[in-house]
């Protein structure tokens, strides 16, 4: 199927679906099944290029991803990669390469920097990334601990009770979620619980980039006394969170031995299981 750019998918599609359950009381066997509509979570590649002055655009990523949002995913992802400081995006754009074919138009973004990257860029992926990829590429445990780190946040940090709401109002903000129920969340909060970014994506690790992209395009600075995001803590999420500067991480569901490893090296609080009644600290 080709999409012109007009009639492109946004952050979900229709689907129509054959639903099976079992209704005590219908059908002989207890079963019955209808047809009706659905909405999924939209999932298209992107590609991510980078230019600078003297250099030509060249391809340094690709990811799978929810359509939106698009330009801060792009920059949320240089900053956490080490590869630009927030003030370094100088601009971002869709490719306008006459090579592309219709359906890639709005798919392939390029950012240009004010000046070279922090090292060299190199490319992520031969072909499309994963949706759920974190640290691929990384030889051993001590090069994934060599992260880029931001400034160590300095400011106050979450009191466990304000910990123990942030998913509720995380969830509040969650509507491709409450459509489809598909996608992954992370939000940006202040130690009083105030959210003042809230993204979704396919990929957990892209709805934490969009969140440090929403801040860096506008002009702020990434770092915030908390994120809080809606799955587990996986080391790449506690790596972009170091990166970008912030105080602490909020997770819904477990963290993992290096996640805990790394925030604890890194002065990250870390707490996972966090619901309205409980959390748990592990750094």
């Amino acid at each position: 199927m080709t999409w012109s750019r007009a009639r492109r998918p946004g952050p979900t599609v229709r689907a129509r679906v054959r639903e099976h359950a079992v209704v005590p009381g219908g059908a002989p066997d207890g079963r019955a099944q209808r047809e009706r509509e659905d909405r999924l979570a939209t999932e298209e590649p992107l590609e991510v290029r980078l230019a600078w002055p003297g250099a030509d655009a060249r391809r340094v990523w690709v990811t799978m991803r929810t359509p939106g949002h698009d330009f801060e995913l792009a920059a949320g992802w240089l900053v956490h990669e080490g590869l630009a400081l927030p003030a370094s995006v100088h601009g971002v754009a869709y490719c306008t390469d006459t090579a592309l074919a219709p359906e890639e138009e709005l798919n392939v973004v390029t950012v240009t920097l004010s000046g070279p990257p922090l090292r060299d860029p190199g490319h992520r992926h031969d072909g499309s990334g994963s949706s759920a990829c974190g640290v691929c590429g990384k030889d051993s445990v001590s090069s994934c601990l060599d992260a880029p780190r931001g400034a160590p946040w300095s400011g106050p940090l979450p009191s466990p009770e304000v910990v123990r709401s942030l998913p509720g109002a995380l969830r509040s903000g969650q509507v491709v979620f409450a459509r489809t129920g598909g996608v992954h969340a992370a939000g940006l909060a202040t130690a009083d619980g105030e959210l003042l970014v809230v993204r979704e994506d396919v990929g957990r690790h892209n709805a934490v980039d969009k969140v440090t992209g929403a801040r860096v395009l506008a002009g702020a600075s990434p770092a915030e006394a908390c994120l809080v995001v809606s799955g587990r803590a996986g080391f790449e999420l506690v790596q972009k969170a170091v990166a970008a500067g912030v105080g602490s991480l909020v997770a819904v569901g477990a963290p993992t031995s290096l996640s805990v490893r790394l925030a604890a090296e890194a002065g990250l609080a870390l707490y996972g299981f966090t619901a309205a009644d409980r959390c748990v600290q592990y750094a």
